[in-house]
């Protein structure tokens, strides 16, 4: 029996205390991105647009597509190897003036039971780790350094 791809959603969620602009653009702009995610990004996250996020020390490219974006309303992109590929949608909501809570959904998984966990599994840990690396920088200019030392070299 295999899960049903629908049904198989990793969640990851996070008020962050900046403004909605600041932390949509975050994830919009590489330059930014990369002080708490991945090591660079090829360009500037546009609808339409394919681009390459880039993670240097685990020697790992994958290639994103742009499928829809609402200024710091959503962000919708597919993104993984053309055999597998999965959605993430972004969601910013405005709390106060200096607060945003953002929420990260990641679906289409594919695979037999024991492959779409392990993939729920990781994604709702890699998430919750962006967002913690996220919220330390734009709240206090601090780079944790989280998805890097997720996996160091030796174990």
């Amino acid at each position: 029996m295999t899960i049903q791809a629908i049904s198989a959603v990793a969640k990851s969620e996070m008020m962050i205390r900046k403004p909605v602009s600041t932390v949509f653009n975050a994830f919009i702009d590489p330059l930014v991105t990369c002080k708490f995610w991945f090591t660079k990004g090829s360009g500037l996250l546009k609808e339409g647009v394919e681009v390459t996020w880039t993670w240097e020390n685990y020697n790992v490219s994958i290639p994103v597509t742009v499928k829809k974006i609402i200024p710091e309303k959503l962000i919708e992109i597919e993104w993984g190897n053309r055999d597998e590929t999965t959605n993430v949608i972004w969601s910013f909501r405005k709390l106060s003036d200096d607060s945003t809570f953002v929420s990260i959904v990641n679906s289409g998984f594919t695979g037999d039971n024991e492959k779409i966990l392990a993939q729920v599994r990781d994604s709702t840990e890699g998430f919750a780790l962006v967002l913690a690396g996220l919220k330390a920088y734009l709240e206090h200019g601090i780079q944790l350094n989280l998805v890097a030392d997720r996996f160091p070299e030796g174990l």
